[in-house]
């Protein structure tokens, strides 16, 4: 075994002592002098070699400290929460919770969202305005429950505090650090703020100025203009909702650059909106949802619908339909306008039926044919120019049956149709419906309101090569659509390219 001795310089060491030789008969004896000059041998070639596994040891020691000191400081001394942009009172700042699941986020490459904090008239303003012109009670602001709820659901699913993780987009409180940017408008609720009254009665709301919808549009997109991050690309990377149709119509033209949350491109034309650069939403579901097995035995009705009969532009067909379906065994066809009682017998009939009509209204697409799909009927869609939410997760030929408008209305050929369709292929029919039935549920975590936000995460690469498209272009009158504007619901064959 090695001693300290062994360390240090041989002018330093004691003596070596003479050893007894006489014990051992067959060890040749040495001389004193031998022995010195064999132990110095030995010390000079072992020498350099303990001096290197001292430097060895030493570096180790020194390396394990200053990770231990790394360590310390970044877990108990770096900041936990960055400095985040001040928001306005009505809107709720982030916590220290949701900050670390923003880093989080970030390292999955989440598309970051700057929600703009908007003049108060433009979101909280509206629901006041609604209430107020209803003689409601405005203290308490609750958004009015109607199929165009959508705009309520993602500005509400933006502000709370401990959003989910496990969405495609996060919001950012700073501006620069934005990917795409939202600007909550409800501009559905505001096109309805004022009841529709007898003609020649004009009320005002709460005695003052009676509210116009038009103008709130025109101020929006003033506003907007101003503002740095619209200006800075043309608004291509600013999102609006306009889920009902006749929505941000008087300044659609301004806006048209952004991603636009929708329901249809039925008011619309090819250079105001598309599915290349915009997102089909579903409407809120205005029935309760059936929440019973599949199954065909207690769905005593072939065919159910209610609704309005008389509608304009593609609705005409429902007239049409009306004529030729009202006669017909376990058929139930009934004309009703929208009530909480109507509701209730939607709601009994969805349920108790195999199959739901879905004709076109005044636009191609109405909240009809999300409320069969939350009933677990299937659909039997008869509007030719419709265009369906989230179609590249849902193949919607699993869950519904499509009929041309001009098949539809023969005489008998549509319940004929359906009475071939038989008990096994409509479970099966049920089962892919119950399947993708969250999709269509906004109040659920993993429902509509995710599924939104991936589909617009999509229309970020769309929106960068626009951005950068534009820079280098000059102005010019197009004759054709843009590139922006492509992919309309126009069946053909594509001859040329």
């Amino acid at each position: 075994m090695r001693t300290l001795e062994n360390h240090l310089p041989l002018h330093t060491r004691k003596p070596l002592k003479q050893q007894n030789h006489s014990s051992s008969s067959s060890s040749p004896s040495l001389p004193i002098n031998g022995v010195e000059t064999l132990m110095k041998t030995s010390s000079s070639s072992s020498s350099p070699k303990m001096a290197k596994k001292s430097v060895l040891k030493q570096t180790l020691i020194t390396i394990l400290l200053i990770l231990a000191f790394y360590a310390f400081f970044n877990t108990f001394l770096s900041p936990i929460n960055p400095t985040t942009t001040k928001l306005d009172s009505n809107f709720p700042s982030e916590s220290t919770g949701s900050s670390r699941k923003t880093s989080d986020s970030n390292s999955r490459n989440s598309i970051k969202v700057y929600l703009y904090e908007l003049p108060r008239k433009f979101t909280y303003g509206v629901i006041e305005s609604y209430l107020i012109a209803r003689d409601s009670d405005s203290s308490k602001l609750k958004y009015p429950g109607n199929q165009h709820s959508a705009e309520w659901f993602l500005f509400s699913d933006l502000i709370q505090k401990d959003r989910d993780d496990s969405s495609e987009i996060i919001r950012v409180l700073d501006p620069e650090d934005a990917d795409l940017f939202y600007v909550p408008f409800f501009s559905s609720l505001s096109l309805v703020v004022n009841p529709i009254r007898p003609a020649g009665v004009v009320e005002s709301n709460s005695g003052g100025k009676v509210y116009s919808d038009e103008e709130m549009q025109e101020s929006l997109v003033e506003w907007l203009e101003e503002q740095v991050y619209w200006k800075r690309n043309n608004g291509w990377d600013h999102v609006f909702i306009c889920q009902d149709p006749n929505a941000l119509y008087k300044v659609v033209d301004r806006v048209k650059n952004g991603i636009l949350l929708l329901s249809d491109f039925g008011r619309l034309r090819g250079d105001q909106a598309s599915l290349v650069k915009d997102v089909i939403l579903p409407y809120s579901h205005r029935i309760n949802p059936f929440n019973g097995d599949i199954g065909v035995e207690e769905r005593k009705s072939l065919l159910f619908f209610m609704g309005n009969r008389f509608r304009k532009e593609g609705g005409k067909v429902r007239d049409l339909l009306f004529q030729v379906l009202e006669n017909q065994d376990d058929v139930i066809i009934k004309h009703g306008a929208q009530s909480r009682e109507s509701r209730r017998m939607a709601t009994q009939g969805m349920h108790s039926s195999k199959f739901c009509l879905h004709p076109a209204g005044d636009t191609p697409s109405a909240c009809r044919l999300f409320d069969a799909i939350v009933s677990l009927c299937v659909p039997v869609i008869i509007s030719d120019h419709i265009e369906l939410p989230f179609e590249d997760a849902i193949d919607y030929n699993k869950i519904a049956i499509f009929v041309d408008s001009n098949t539809a209305v023969k005489p008998g050929y549509l319940v004929k149709k359906l009475r071939k369709v038989g008990a096994k292929r409509i479970l099966e029919y049920q089962r892919e419906l119950k399947k993708v039935k969250h999709y269509f549920e906004y109040e659920d975590p993993n429902g509509t309101v995710k599924e939104i936000w991936r589909q617009v995460s999509l229309k970020l690469p769309h929106v960068k090569l626009m951005i950068n498209r534009e820079k280098r272009l000059v102005r010019r009158d197009l004759i054709e659509q843009d590139c922006s504007c492509l992919c309309t619901n126009n069946t053909g064959i594509i001859s040329t390219i």
